[in-house]
């Protein structure tokens, strides 16, 4: 687990190289205030707790700007999973419009719930360092949010994103073990197995649907994120003209594997699975027939990978193309 560290510091931006149209670009206290979170992150260590940020009144009223958005929505698309983790995560970690939750207290309770936690990060991290993670039941957040003058919009993921979309469908066991199968696949996988995997997370843990009672419902951050895309994928009053509806898949990950996607617009696909319990059993089929240098094999009392052949390890900081073989 300790060799996450190294993870950690191999983001593909430093949560600080705003795009010149990124609404906090031209913001001086937005961007300091991003590089001491993206710093912290940076020198955070897996054995260390979390450290508590305090959020400013600015920020708590950008989180509370999209948690009204978004709660009626909630009651109405999200899946039961979804609603009553997000019930527990109320009870026990702060969650609330007028609060900000901390990551270490969520990391504490998704770890007695599922023996998943978060991990703080700077910026954005490849697919492959990113599936790793999932792997050891870690999932990198990062802490920042998104700038006060539009807070419905971000061009990236934030706390919003990662808190009210992922965290607490972490609080599930049939999610959780789906999202650590796609994990486990990706540890010593070829650069083009990676892609697939990554394309099956994107059109599952970010943007999935399920069945429920007849209707379709929620369970992918992406989705539980944003007011526009979770109208856009479950609501028939979202539509004036069927011209704008997406396309409704069914799940398969041989199929989503391939399934390109768009990352400024809502979706044009969607893929729907019975169940969580579905999603999961379908991707674990999936991901068996993989090729395979070796198989992993997670240990939840030492929180580590085990495999069954032995591997070459680099020394140092591993690249990209070894990571896998080296996290291990």
């Amino acid at each position: 687990m300790s060799e996450l560290d190294l993870i950690a510091g191999r983001t593909l931006d430093a949560g600080t190289d705003l795009e010149s149209d990124h609404p906090g670009f031209h913001d001086v206290v937005y961007r300091n205030r991003r590089a001491n979170m993206t710093e912290v992150a940076k020198n955070h260590r897996w054995n260390r707790p979390i450290p508590r940020v305090e959020y400013t009144k600015e920020e708590i009223d950008t989180w509370s700007a999209v948690w009204d958005q978004m709660e009626d929505l909630w009651d109405k698309h999200a899946c039961r999973e979804y609603k009553r983790s997000m019930e527990l995560m109320k009870q026990n970690c702060g969650y609330d419009r007028s609060n900000i939750p901390q990551q270490q207290d969520i990391s504490e309770f998704l770890l007695k719930q599922t023996n998943f936690q978060m991990r703080p990060v700077g910026g954005l991290l490849s697919s492959r360092d990113f599936l790793n993670g999932l792997a050891f039941r870690i999932f990198f957040s990062t802490q920042y949010i998104r700038h006060y003058s539009k807070p419905l919009y971000t061009p990236e993921p934030d706390i919003c994103h990662e808190l009210l979309g992922h965290a607490p469908m972490f609080a599930d066991r049939d999610f959780a073990d789906f999202s650590q199968e796609i994990g486990l696949a990706s540890l010593g996988a070829s650069d083009e197995d990676v892609a697939k995997l990554a394309h099956c997370y994107w059109h599952s843990v970010e943007f999935g649907l399920c069945r429920e009672n007849g209707e379709n419902k929620a369970y992918g951050a992406g989705l539980l994120s944003s007011f526009g895309e979770l109208e856009h994928a479950c609501s028939d009053e979202f539509h004036q003209d069927c011209s704008t509806r997406p396309e409704i898949k069914d799940w398969d990950p041989a199929v989503a594997a391939y399934q390109e996607f768009p990352i400024t617009t809502y979706q044009p696909v969607y893929f729907l699975a019975a169940s969580l319990q579905d999603a999961k059993e379908k991707m674990r089929r999936f991901c068996e027939d993989l090729p395979r240098p070796f198989f992993a094999l997670y240990n939840t009392q030492t929180n580590s990978v085990h495999i069954d052949r032995p591997v070459r390890r680099t020394k140092g900081a591993p690249d990209e193309i070894t990571t896998a073989r080296d996290i291990v």
